[in-house]
């Protein structure tokens, strides 16, 4: 598919600056752009590398200046150079296939409008599927779930009983929604096991990841909350209680009932304890481990976390021991004393 320059600023609504009838076949990130391909500059930073490309064009910042090459400028450019790549490599819409014969779908299921059902999936006696909803081959949901419109299961994500997702939620291949929480109790030296008798809340445009697991709750709804994306390989425990638009990545671990925010981002491999609230717009650097609350507006990072700056220094503090060791050697044999004095 080729187009031209002025045809790709009018899809992202952005302004031409340069040829505006070049040319251009594809998309490519700066390093790997080719001629007749577009690029795109997110940020300043990133100008060298636009100057060294061999794109033929480039979506960019309003700030960055022409350097003899078609650019487009827009307010966004990574969302911008997204939407021109889905349009010069889009595939057509898969089209509704419906039930698949290979499909089980319970008598009792109440499937809306355009719903999509794969090969080997299973829907539960009472569950309700919104309309546009599309259940990817062998995904499973349980008994009694109630999905929104335009829930997108993908393969082998599996819902068991009782789960509730708002519209326009994703779930991503071998996720797992509302399993039992981890709750035992120890009797005369065996773990048995505390009864799991609650479910799962997925709000309004909630992504979870692939191979991610949010556990029901103990009695009550464990709750992810709208707009909030979990990554791969998250585990949410029992009983927790996510805010709005929270970003967890890679590898983030919750115990139970852990409560937070709005706007809180977990970066890669960050541990929380259990029973923790943490507030509003708080950053947790990637490895973190959370043993207590945290307010908002905070910034922590290490094990046990601490704020960022008063971390930041102990680091540097830590990198110069070597150092002080030796000072300290010197001052000890220029007064004659012993190692372990």
């Amino acid at each position: 598919m080729t187009v031209t320059v002025r045809e790709l600023a009018e899809w992202v609504r952005g302004e031409v600056l340069g040829d505006p009838d070049l040319p251009i076949s594809n998309a490519r990130p700066l390093a790997e752009a080719e001629p007749g391909d577009i690029t795109f500059v997110e940020h300043d930073k990133h100008l060298p590398a636009w100057h060294n490309s061999r794109a033929s064009a480039a979506i960019v910042p309003q700030s960055v200046p022409v350097n003899g090459r078609p650019v487009i400028r827009v307010a966004d450019p990574l969302m911008a150079f997204a939407a021109v790549v889905r349009r010069l490599r889009g595939r057509p819409p898969a089209a509704d296939t419906g039930v698949s014969p290979a499909a089980h779908v319970h008598p009792t299921a109440r499937l809306g409008p355009g719903v999509s059902v794969g090969p080997a999936a299973v829907v539960g006696e009472g569950t309700e599927v919104g309309a546009g909803s599309v259940i990817h081959p062998g995904a499973v949901v349980g008994r009694f779930c109630r999905l929104g419109e335009n829930v997108v299961l993908h393969p082998h994500a599996v819902l068991y009983d009782d789960c509730v997702l708002g519209d326009r939620v994703t779930v991503h291949a071998n996720a797992v929604i509302g399993a039992d929480g981890f709750g035992y109790r120890t009797h005369h030296g065996t773990h048995t096991k505390v009864p799991q008798l609650g479910w799962v809340e997925l709000e309004d445009d909630v992504e979870v990841g692939a191979c991610t697991t949010v556990d029901r709750g103990t009695f009550g709804p464990t709750v992810v909350g709208a707009g909030t994306k979990l990554d791969n390989l998250v585990m949410v425990g029992h009983n927790c209680r996510l805010g709005r638009h929270n970003l967890f990545c890679g590898q983030v671990g919750l115990a139970g009932s852990v409560t937070t925010g709005d706007h809180v981002v977990m970066a890669g491999q960050v541990g929380l304890a259990d029973h923790l609230t943490v507030g509003d717009r708080v950053t947790i650097m990637a490895q973190s481990g959370v043993h207590w609350d945290i307010p908002a507006d905070s910034q922590v990072l290490g094990a046990p976390a601490r704020p960022h700056k008063e971390q930041a220094r102990i680091l540097m503090s830590m990198e110069k021991l070597p150092e002080m060791r030796r000072d300290l050697a010197r001052v000890k044999k220029h007064l004659g004393l012993r190692g372990d004095e």
